[in-house]
C-alpha cells in the first residue's frame, strides 16, 4: 500500500491530461477560491533561470538561516520524498502537514482540471501564509512568466540564473525566447539581481527591465566575485577562499562547501542578494558559516557511503549529479579535467525529453566508459537502448544496460580485465536519477 502522501499525490497528477500546461488562468482562479494566500506570504525572493536556481536558494537559505532567521523555501523537483520541496522556517514539512494541506486544496478544487505543479504550489502557498517567518526564498518550476509561482504579486527581490537551452518544447527553441520567458518574474519597481549571463540573454533581460522599470543588479557590472587561489584553475583545485565585491560587501570568505567552480559564482548570487535586501543584515561571521554548511544534494554529490559505495572495489569513488542539459555538461566537463589524472567512467540516464548529444558532447572526451541506463520508475525516461544510441557523440561509444547495479559491476570489471587503474564513476543525466540513486543507497 501507498503511503498517504503518495496516495493523495498520485490522485493530483489525474487532474490535468498534461504534466506541464504553462499558464496562469488556472492558477489564479484556484488562488481566488483559498482566499488569496500568495498574497499573505512574507517577503519574497522570486528565483529564475536555467541552471543554478536551487543551488543559488540553498547558499541564501544558508547565509540567512546562519544570521539567525526564519526561512521558508520552495523548490523543485524532489529528489527522494515530495516533502523536500518545501521548507517551513527551517525545517522539511512533515507527512502530516503536507497531507492535510493537499486534501484540502483537493477538495476546493472539486476535480476541476489542474496540473500538478499548480495545485502543489497554491498548497505551498497555504502552508507559507499560515507559519510566520522572516522570509521566502521560491523557485520557479519551469519558464518565468507563466510558471504558478509568479502569482506572487509583489516579491521584494527577482532573481535570474544564468539561462541556457532546456525544456524547448515549452520555452521555446532559441535562448533570446527562453530568456524572454524567464524574465518574466521581473516587476516594476523590483531589483533584479542578474547572476552571470551570455551577451545575448543579457540584453533580452535588459530590454524587459527597461520595459517594466525594473532597477538591475548585475554580475561585472554591480558585483563580481573571484578566486584568492589562483591555483583555481577547475573545479577541484584546491581553494581556500574567495573575494566577493559588490556595492555594500566587500570581503574574503571562505570557498563554498559545494563542488564545482559554478558553485563560487552560485554563492555570489546569493551574496548580491543580500546586498539588497533591506532589514536583513548578516554579519560576515554569518556568511562564513553559510558557505561552509551549505547543503545541496545531487549536485556533483561525492557519495561515500552505503550499499553503492560499498560494492565497489578499492580505490573507486562514485559520484552523482542532476544536471541535464548542455551547460550542465560544461560544467562537468569542468570537473572531468579535475579529476584527472585519474580516469573516468559515466552511466547516464535521461528523459526522452532532453538532447543527450547536447548534453553529453562536452564531457566525452575525458570519458573512458560510458554505460547507459533507464531512469528507473520514470516512463518519461529513454530506454538504455535509446539512450545509447543518442549518446554517439564525440568519440563516446555507450553501451546499454539493464540497471545502475549492473553498469557499476561492469565497469569495475572491465577496468581490472584491461589493467587499468580505479577512476571515478559519475552517474548524471537527470534529478530523476539523481533522486533514485540517493533513494537506492539509502
Amino acid at each position: 500500500m501507498l503511503p498517504k502522501t503518495d496516495t493523495v499525490l498520485q490522485r493530483l497528477i489525474g487532474l490535468h491530461s498534461k504534466k506541464i500546461d504553462l499558464s496562469l488562468g488556472r492558477i489564479e482562479a484556484f488562488l481566488e477560491k483559498l482566499d488569496r494566500p500568495q498574497e499573505k506570504l512574507p517577503p519574497v525572493v522570486h528565483v529564475a533561470g536555467t541552471n543554478g536556481k536551487g543551488s543559488t536558494i540553498a547558499f541564501l537559505r544558508a547565509l540567512l538561516e546562519a544570521a539567525g532567521y526564519r526561512v521558508h523555501a520552495y523548490t523543485s523537483p524532489h529528489l527522494v520524498n515530495f516533502n523536500e520541496r518545501v521548507r517551513l522556517a527551517g525545517r522539511l514539512i512533515d507527512d502530516g502537514e503536507i497531507v492535510k494541506l493537499l486534501e484540502e486544496c483537493e477538495t476546493v478544487n472539486q476535480g476541476q482540471p489542474i496540473t500538478f505543479f499548480e495545485i502543489t504550489t497554491a498548497a505551498a502557498f497555504l502552508a507559507f501564509s499560515r507559519l510566520p517567518a522572516d522570509i521566502l526564498l521560491l523557485e520557479t518550476g519551469l519558464g518565468g512568466k507563466l510558471d504558478a509561482t509568479n502569482m506572487v504579486p509583489e516579491p521584494v527581490l527577482t532573481v535570474i540564473t544564468p539561462v541556457s537551452i532546456d525544456h524547448t518544447q515549452f520555452l521555446g527553441s532559441t535562448l533570446s525566447t527562453i530568456a524572454e520567458e524567464k524574465a518574466g518574474i521581473l516587476k516594476p519597481g523590483v531589483a533584479g539581481v542578474i547572476a552571470p549571463q551570455r551577451p545575448d540573454v543579457q540584453a533580452v533581460i535588459e530590454l524587459q527591465a527597461e520595459r517594466v522599470g525594473a532597477p538591475l543588479h548585475c554580475f561585472l557590472k554591480d558585483w563580481e566575485v573571484w578566486p584568492l587561489n589562483t591555483k583555481f584553475s577547475n573545479v577541484f583545485s584546491v581553494t581556500t577562499a574567495m573575494h566577493f565585491e559588490g556595492q555594500k560587501i566587500s570581503c574574503d570568505l571562505p570557498a563554498p562547501r559545494l563542488n564545482g567552480r559554478h558553485q563560487m559564482f552560485n554563492a555570489a548570487t546569493a551574496l548580491a542578494c543580500l546586498e539588497l535586501l533591506d532589514g536583513f543584515p548578516v554579519d560576515e561571521a554569518a556568511l562564513a558559516q553559510g558557505l561552509g554548511s551549505v547543503e545541496w544534494p545531487g549536485r556533483l554529490q561525492q557519495i561515500s557511503y552505503g550499499p553503492l559505495v560499498d560494492g565497489l572495489d578499492k580505490g573507486w569513488e562514485l559520484w552523482l549529479d542532476g544536471g541535464h542539459n548542455p551547460a550542465a555538461g560544461e560544467i562537468l566537463a569542468a570537473a572531468a579535467q579535475g579529476w584527472a589524472p585519474a580516469p573516468l567512467d559515466i552511466i547516464f540516464g535521461m528523459l526522452n525529453s532532453k538532447d543527450p548529444e547536447g548534453f553529453l558532447a562536452p564531457l566525452a572526451p575525458y570519458v573512458r566508459r560510458a554505460r547507459a541506463i533507464a531512469i528507473p520508475g520514470e516512463n518519461a525516461s529513454f530506454t538504455a537502448r535509446e539512450a545509447a544510441a543518442a549518446g554517439r557523440v564525440n568519440g563516446l561509444e555507450p553501451l546499454a544496460v539493464k540497471n545502475l547495479e549492473e553498469a557499476l559491476r561492469g565497469l569495475v570489471v572491465e577496468a581490472k580485465k584491461a589493467g587499468e587503474a580505479p577512476g571515478c564513476i559519475l552517474v548524471c543525466g537527470s534529478l530523476y536519477l539523481a533522486g533514485a540513486i540517493l533513494h537506492k543507497n539509502g
